[in-house]
């Protein structure tokens, strides 16, 4: 696979604003390479409209045929990135599908706290201190809200990455999802 994080834009965004677009590249990026077929039972949807996503998926680079299961019946496909990141700049480039993509994102998003939530009886109390649904609000000019993104990338740069469940760690590690917004409102804007 190529880099671990993509960065959307105008040219890119085209490709992933569907929903069922964000949830394909989501399952194979944590579940690994899997065909058109075995997706579509995960998702609820024909074959035929996940092979379809799965080919705009390709054509756009965020997903490609997976080699190691080359030549069989079905073809494999497997997510080219671990991650992906929407810089607000993109907005003013392609403001339809980056609202499209957000709020496929969002439901994709709602649905992980659903999960987590019908599971979370199962973590028992080892993981008090490292679970949390929480939010912030500030008062922040845009270079300071600039420096609090850097320097939150440069914590999670610290933290071992492992999106499709691949990396070995330390004895009681599981899978952690982390979700970052930083969405300024301006004062008299739409809320």
């Amino acid at each position: 696979m190529t880099d671990n994080q993509l960065t959307l834009g105008a040219h890119n965004l085209r490709g992933i604003a569907h929903p069922l677009r964000v949830r394909l590249l989501n399952l194979l990026r944590e579940g690994g390479p899997s065909t058109a077929t075995r997706l579509a039972e995960r998702t609820g949807q024909s074959s035929g409209a996940t092979s379809y996503h799965l080919r705009q998926l390709g054509q756009y680079g965020f997903v490609e045929p997976d080699p190691a299961h080359e030549g069989g019946r079905e073809r494999w496909w497997r997510a080219t990135t671990q991650g992906t990141t929407l810089e607000a700049r993109t907005y003013r480039e392609a403001p339809v599908e980056t609202e499209a993509y957000l709020r496929a994102i969002a439901a994709d998003y709602a649905d992980r706290v659903d999960r987590w939530l019908n599971q979370v009886d199962l973590l028992g109390d080892a993981w008090d201190d490292g679970a949390t649904l929480s939010n912030w609000r500030f008062k922040l000019t845009p270079a300071e809200a600039a420096q609090l993104l850097q320097d939150m990338r440069d914590v999670i740069d610290r933290y071992r990455t492992d999106p499709a469940g691949t990396v070995d760690g330390p004895e009681g590690s599981e899978r952690v999802d982390l979700q970052l917004q930083l969405l300024p409102f301006v004062q008299g804007g739409r809320s």
